[in-house]
């Protein structure tokens, strides 16, 4: 299987799109997209095959088969070994073949296709009381054919097992073409006619070696996912091909369907949080709770708790989640309560409200990400970066305790470091390690580490894996666990599967070696010129790239729940490409150059975030705190350099010039704008989306209104925005109100100022410096008496808090301004403490803004409506809008299904009475244009509690 020539691959290419009725894409970015998992691995495919049906999966194997090319099926692309990455054709289910088929409650199993995401069967069970028990962190989007793949096990394995033990029945095919229906027993199984349930010579195979399966394998260990699990062949282990096909890691055969096991789901569930005074200890406690029958054990350190995040945990430098189940409240909360008083810790409390535990829980589960940085640096060479390597590793849980500190003992020694979690009931820890993989010093670190770690797991009776399987991170290492004899049965087995060796090679049998392939080797070493900062990259555009580690929360399914922002042009599409990981996989390809060689003017990329709404949700939302928006407007910025650049650039993205232009001319332009011919004339000129409305212009702008009805004076100065000067001037006049009534003074900067953001959004990043520089100078007077600034406009607020700083770096009246900018709710708890607001006893429903979701966050906010009696949540996500972008032409689409994600459902479902809040002004315009519905940002509100105000001007 040598490397093909393009000709090779336009010839495969036609061949497949012959015979199969998925898609087939041999694009540079499909295959760009599919370079890397969440593993330090990267190798480049041939293309890409969707298959639609099982059909569709025979078809494409005969077509790579005949033409001598290696098959990689792939799920979510979450593993951490680097199992999802390959050379060849790929093979992504999560396009067509991600099914719940069916459900039988009375049998208590499903069938599913093995493109189903994890939470979508969980969804389907729990209307019958089941679930599915494993549960990996990434539950929200890993699929299960991905879990089968690797025998994934998450949180709940102390009470429910790994994949393995809740497989019952699995379809595959080979790379040979052998139809199959994997079950328990030697024979044929299943109804379809002609299918085996085994390959040819397997029984044979297992026959000839009984005393070496029997004694080859380590006992104790819940948790023993390397290798091949040829011990599940045994006559007195049931000869279960069903089982021992889970952590195969795609290199036997196809998964097409499986049918699994559900367990019953206690209705009611709590939370025992343990405090210890490290991880050691908390690790020694963990095997002595088992016997009280948990659903969970899990553990995790302090370093892994974002500041600000740690509210609700028990004091303590080290913790236990443990949960309980019951048929009730009370009994879920009895038995966790029995927990707190058998542990011996340091502290104990218990959580049943089912939101602080979805809050606690989050923090475990995002660990995957926030290993990834170490606050305060790492190793030379590596700026505080952490990595996947050795992942996952298992031992007896009895054990946990020395073996963590042994292993401490052994980072120590190699000047590495890292912060162990994970699954302590199990003895599984995860961490990440600040290993340099950037220089080949670093790289000859990482392997010694790797080759002491697997002897220090083996002398503990552990196992390599514990989870995530072998991959290529730990394939090379099997012999040291299992010894050469079974390593080399474990080659044998494979080739009765897949003689040609046409399914992932390179994993587990014949392994690479664990520091092939690495996905850093390809970056530049020499910094990229760019425009933003980047501070906590240390200025450098690749690093920053690099904080995606593939984890890929972005690829949660909508419509979402809960706070999250998120990605949702990848809700809104589905697509891998429009996902916040897409996109760094694809600019990741371009520092590379490899497969995306048209740099900075590269069409893929491009393409890819032309659908990002530069909503900032991944600012916050991502574990690792990728900043596409800010990655967007920088390759904007470079793509466009030198060239015409689209009308809405010209239109939307030199918004305030225009507006301050427009203003006298208000009145004559709204009427304008209301002629058809016109409109669409003006609309077609701007490159502003058909179906959109062009919004009314203020009469009389807000700082008109205040030079005849305003006062001045300290401490505050209010912000005028761009869009509340000239498009709700309604706004600014509501925030005076409403502060002059706290009795708070308030004035206006010395003369025109503007954020810069519209600037930003469309990569005209020297006009944005400009732009700022110029309101530095205006603001200057205004820093040097230390005034906070009140702004009323979220994604004007977020713009001078983050891109402000980070665009005039060497300017530091940048950071003091964006240190002095406060929100409209935050400005009234911080300098009006006693104020109390009108009592309004009102439910609300509507949107935070995102822009305020990932910089400013909205606790004043939440705060504020509170003590007015303003009650409800309200809803995550992003309006759509999004500034330009729900404008653009070619973006409505899009715009309306973001909008359908989560804010259109809450308003439709709001009671006649409901508030609207929205303070963002896209976000009422998006409610306006699509819902008929009139949004008001909370000062508006508030301002309406008060004495009734004059009406004046628009």
């Amino acid at each position: 299987m040598a490397d093909r020539t393009v000709a090779d691959r336009r010839e495969l290419e036609r061949a497949l799109r012959a015979e199969v009725r998925g898609e087939v894409d041999f694009s540079p970015g499909a295959r760009a997209l599919t370079t890397m998992d969440a593993s330090n691995y990267r190798r480049v495919p041939d293309g890409v095959v969707a298959p639609y049906d099982a059909a569709d999966v025979a078809a494409a194997l005969a077509v790579c088969r005949n033409h001598g090319v290696p098959v990689v099926p792939r799920g979510a692309g979450t593993s951490i070994a680097g199992q999802a990455t390959g050379t060849g054709v790929v093979l992504d289910f999560t396009r067509h073949m991600r099914s719940v088929v069916s459900v039988d409650p009375a049998a208590r199993t499903a069938v599913v296709q093995p493109g189903a995401v994890l939470d979508r069967l969980r969804g389907e069970a729990g209307r019958h009381g089941l679930t599915f028990g494993p549960d990996p962190s990434t539950h929200s989007r890993c699929t299960l054919g991905g879990m089968i793949g690797n025998n994934s096990c998450g949180s709940h394995s102390v009470a429910w097992g790994t994949t393995a033990d809740n497989v019952r029945e699995l379809s595959v095919v080979t790379y040979g073409g052998a139809e199959l229906r994997l079950g328990k027993g030697w024979g044929p199984h299943g109804s379809r006619p002609g299918a085996a349930g085994s390959p040819e010579g397997l029984r044979e195979l297992v026959a000839d070696h009984l005393a070496l399966l029997r004694t080859g394998f380590p006992g104790g260990l819940p948790r023993r996912i390397s290798g091949y699990a040829l011990d599940a062949l045994l006559p007195e282990n049931g000869t279960d091909l069903a089982r021992a096909f889970c952590g195969s890691e795609g290199t036997l055969a196809v998964l097409t369907e499986a049918t699994v096991r559900l367990v019953d789901s206690p209705p009611a569930r709590a939370l025992a949080l343990l405090g210890y005074a490290d991880e050691s200890a908390a690790a020694e406690a963990a095997a002595g709770l088992l016997p009280h029958r948990p659903l969970t054990v899990e553990g995790m350190a302090d370093d892994l708790v974002p500041d600000g995040e740690g509210k609700g945990l028990p004091r303590g430098g080290a913790w236990l989640f443990v949960e309980t189940g019951g048929a009730t409240a009370a009994e879920a909360r009895a038995r966790a309560e029995e927990i707190v008083r058998g542990a011996d810790a340091l502290d104990g409390t218990v959580v049943t409200d089912p939101a602080g535990q979805r809050a606690l829980w989050r923090i475990r589960e995002d660990a995957s990400g926030t290993a990834t940085r170490i606050p305060d640096g790492g190793a030379e060479g590596s700026g505080g970066e952490a990595w996947p390597g050795w992942e996952d590793c298992a031992v007896p849980p009895a054990r946990l305790g020395a073996y963590l500190r042994d292993f401490r003992a052994l980072l120590a020694q190699h000047g590495l470091r890292g912060t162990p979690y994970g699954h302590f009931g199990d003895g599984c820890i995860h961490v990440r390690i600040d290993f340099d993989l950037l220089g080949e010093e670093g790289v000859r670190r990482f392997r010694a580490f790797s080759q002491d770690a697997a002897g220090l797991v083996v002398a503990h009776g552990g196992s390599l894996s514990g989870e995530h399987g072998d991959g290529q991170a730990r394939a090379e290492l099997l012999p040291r666990m299992y010894g050469d004899e079974l390593v080399a049965l474990f080659g044998r087995f494979k080739d009765l599967w897949d003689p040609a060796g046409g399914l992932n090679p390179g994993m587990l049998v014949r392994p690479a070696r664990l520091d092939e392939n690495l996905r850093f080797a390809v970056l530049p070493r020499e910094p990229v010129d760019v425009v933003f900062g980047y501070p906590h990259d240390g200025g450098d555009f690749a690093a920053a790239v690099r904080r995606c580690v593939g984890v890929a929360k972005c690829r949660v399914e909508g419509p979402s729940s809960g706070p999250e922002v998120m990605c949702p042009s990848y809700r809104a599409t589905g697509e891998e490409r429009h996902s916040t990981r897409g996109r760094a996989r694809l600019l990741h390809e371009m520092l590379a150059g490899e497969v995306v060689t048209g740099g900075w003017r590269s069409p893929e990329v491009h393409e890819a975030l032309d659908l990002c709404l530069s909503c900032k949700g991944c600012r916050s939302d991502c574990p690792v705190d990728v900043d596409m928006a800010t990655y967007k407007a920088e390759f904007l910025h470079h793509h466009y350099a030198g060239r015409r650049r689209p009308a809405a650039h010209y239109s939307m993205g030199m918004l305030p010039r225009w507006l301050r232009a427009a203003a006298p001319f208000a009145g004559p332009l709204n009427a304008a704008s209301r002629v058809g011919p016109l409109a669409s004339l003006a609309k077609r000129l701007g490159g502003i989306a058909p179906e959109r409305e062009i919004p009314r212009l203020a009469t009389r702008t807000f700082t008109s209104w205040w030079r005849r009805s305003g006062t001045a004076g300290p401490p505050l100065v209010l912000w005028p925005d761009t869009f509340t000067e000239h498009l709700s001037p309604s706004v600014g006049r509501a925030a005076v109100r409403v502060l002059e009534a706290a009795g708070l003074g308030v004035s206006l900067p010395p003369g025109p100022v503007c954020c810069g953001l519209t600037y930003v959004s469309t990569g005209q990043l020297d006009r944005a410096r400009a732009v700022m520089r110029r309101t530095l100078d205006v603001m200057e007077p205004v820093l040097d008496r230390g005034a906070p600034v009140v702004v009323l406009e979220p994604s004007c607020a977020a713009a001078l808090r983050t891109d402000l700083p980070e665009l005039l770096a060497d300017d530091p009246r940048a950071r003091r301004l964006a240190g002095s900018v406060r929100t409209f709710a935050a400005a009234l708890e911080e300098h009006a403490p006693d104020w109390r607001p009108p009592r309004l006893d009102r439910p609300v429903a509507g949107q935070t803004h995102c822009h305020q979701h990932a910089v400013l966050g909205d606790a004043a906010e939440r705060r504020l409506r509170e003590r007015a009696g303003l009650t409800g949540e309200l809803s995550g996500g992003c309006c759509g809008l999004a500034g330009n972008f729900g404008f653009e032409r070619g973006h409505y689409e899009v715009s309306v299904a973001c909008a359908e994600d989560r804010l259109l459902p809450a308003v439709r479902a709001a009671t006649a009475g409901t508030v609207l809040l929205a303070d963002g002004f896209s976000c009422r315009t998006q409610l306006e244009q699509l819902a008929g519905r009139r949004g008001r940002h909370l000062a508006e509100v508030l301002a309406e509690g008060l004495t009734a105000e004059p009406a004046d001007g628009v």
